[in-house]
């Protein structure tokens, strides 16, 4: 194996673990997501899994077809540029969107008191709250458990769409085209360790951060937690749009 491959695969594997480390738009959606949906960990894994196929895929596509038609670099870059702030502002706008869609809610199940008042004996009162079990007939698709389009089997489909439109910044500059001049076969090496340190660094992360996440003591909270997901990932789209993360 010639020394600069070694090298590249190396780099890939440094440059995929740290570029979704440092990107917390790759980890904290999912994770913020699989709490106010209350996904289960298998289901968690597969949307981040299907997520970061997507993510990492439409950089390798592009990659591909840009060396195979001799397309400069630069163009390829200023296309990865231009798919990134297109994922940026719809994942600012779909947080934002959440965010309302999570108040709104939030409102509209805080707790209240009813007074029974029983023949036999004295008044008394308890507190609840109005759940999904509970809602009017009017209210939107997507609080009804039973809706058959509902945001809730809406939500991995949206995020997927929007990993899709986010690039890879470093793959095609950085590690495609040097590996495409040394071999095809270097070329598959080291966009397969790229997407798999990518891809298993966004697991990784997800998934303790899932885990440690229900450990905290978050229950008078609950029904806050749609607008809190739907404010992380506003926040996350803003980090990248304004802030460059």
């Amino acid at each position: 194996m010639p020394n600069d491959l070694a090298v590249l695969m190396v780099a890939a594997a440094s440059i995929g673990f740290f570029h979704t480390l440092f990107g917390p738009d790759h980890y904290l959606p999912f994770v913020v997501m699989a709490k106010a949906r209350k996904w289960s960990l298998l289901k968690t894994a597969w949307v981040t899994l299907l997520c970061g196929l997507g993510h990492v895929g439409s950089s390798v596509v592009l990659g591909v077809v840009g060396i195979a038609a001799g397309v400069a670099v630069f163009k390829l870059e200023g296309a990865e540029s231009f798919r990134g702030d297109i994922a940026a502002w719809l994942l600012t706008a779909f947080g934002l969107a959440y965010f309302v869609w999570g108040l709104r809610r939030a409102i509209r199940n805080r707790p209240h008191t009813h007074v029974h008042a029983h023949l036999d004996g004295p008044q008394h009162e308890h507190e609840h709250s109005h759940d999904g079990r509970h809602v009017h007939v009017h209210q939107a698709a997507a609080d009804d458990p039973q809706g058959r389009a509902s945001l809730k089997s809406l939500t991995p489909w949206i995020l997927f769409t929007i990993f899709v439109f986010g690039p890879c910044e470093p793959l095609i500059p950085l590690l495609m085209y040097p590996a495409a001049a040394a071999s095809v076969w270097g070329l598959l090496m080291v966009t397969l360790i790229f997407a798999a340190a990518t891809i298993g660094t966004m697991l990784i992360v997800v998934l303790v951060s899932v885990l440690g996440l229900n450990l905290l003591p978050i229950k008078p909270l609950e029904r806050y937690t749609h607008a809190m997901a739907g404010a992380t990932i506003f926040l996350c789209g803003i980090s990248i749009l304004f802030l460059g993360l």
